[in-house]
């Protein structure tokens, strides 16, 4: 062994306890299509955080796999060299792992909902993971990452699509990002205006119910007022005996001046 593979033999031993205590998911091959999306998702937050070199990604990928999974790999790296297997680009053993455990009419039913995938009300944040899932199982869809950032940005609702369509971003990140950030703001937004209208109409209710007692006591002093400012009658006299005018009592029985319905 030369001073260069020996330099890389121990930089292997330092990195790996590290990609190790990140705990990588297993794979057994028998866990389907979500099962492998998990497992790739995983495996390249691994890689960050562990900050796993390039050169160890796929030998590192290869020591979690288990069961069929390992038996199937074990193949394959007979029909060549441990050496040659561990060389190849990561995303060339996620299409290898895809082509075997993903069936070609599971792809075609991803694929499909790619193609249909919309944010459903102002769920962002779901659409946005929902989106990266497929985009790893569909990756012929997309042939470049700018492909990818124009399906997401065509799947987003029109509150916010001509604003993120406008920042023009160049990368998912950026996308998700922005598209996130302007549907917090506007879910924000109108949650406060909800809330100002509420305020309104409870301050209102508030006032109308204040005024109701006054009114209630100036009905009850215009009541007391009518009863005691009567007006003098206005309409006609009756007929009076010029007895009763003069004098306030009935005229006699045989009074002659008294006209014949004074009694």
């Amino acid at each position: 062994m030369n001073r260069c593979q020996k330099a890389c033999a121990s930089l292997l031993v330092k990195a790996l306890p590290d990609f190790l205590k990140c705990q990588p998911l297993n794979f057994k091959g028998t866990e389907g299509v979500v099962g492998l999306t998990q497992w790739f998702e995983k495996m390249e937050s691994v890689y960050s955080i562990s900050n796993c070199t390039v050169a160890c990604q796929v030998k590192f990928a290869t020591c979690t796999l288990q069961g069929n999974a390992l038996t199937w790999w074990n193949s394959h790296v007979k029909t060549t060299t441990p050496e040659a297997a561990h060389a190849m680009p990561w995303r060339t053993l996620k299409k290898m792992m895809t082509d075997k455990y993903c069936p070609r009419g599971e792809i075609k039913k991803l694929e499909f909902e790619m193609w249909n995938l919309k944010v459903k009300g102002n769920d962002v944040v779901t659409y946005s993971q929902r989106f990266q899932e497929l985009a790893l199982m569909c990756d012929r869809m997309f042939p470049e990452e700018i492909d990818q950032v124009e399906k997401y940005v065509g799947g987003l609702p029109d509150t916010i699509h001509g604003s993120v369509m406008a920042t023009k971003p160049k990368t998912m990140q950026d996308a998700i990002e922005f598209a996130t950030e302007l549907m917090d703001k506007k879910i924000n937004t109108w949650a406060e205006r909800q809330a100002d209208n509420k305020r309104k109409s409870d301050d209102t209710a508030r006032n109308n119910q204040s005024q109701q007692p006054n009114k209630r006591q100036n009905t009850g002093r215009a009541y007391a007022a009518g009863n005691g400012d009567r007006k003098p009658y206005g309409g006609p006299k009756p007929h009076l005996c010029p007895n009763v005018i003069i004098t306030m009592s009935p005229c006699a029985p045989n009074a002659s001046k008294c006209k014949p319905n004074c009694h």
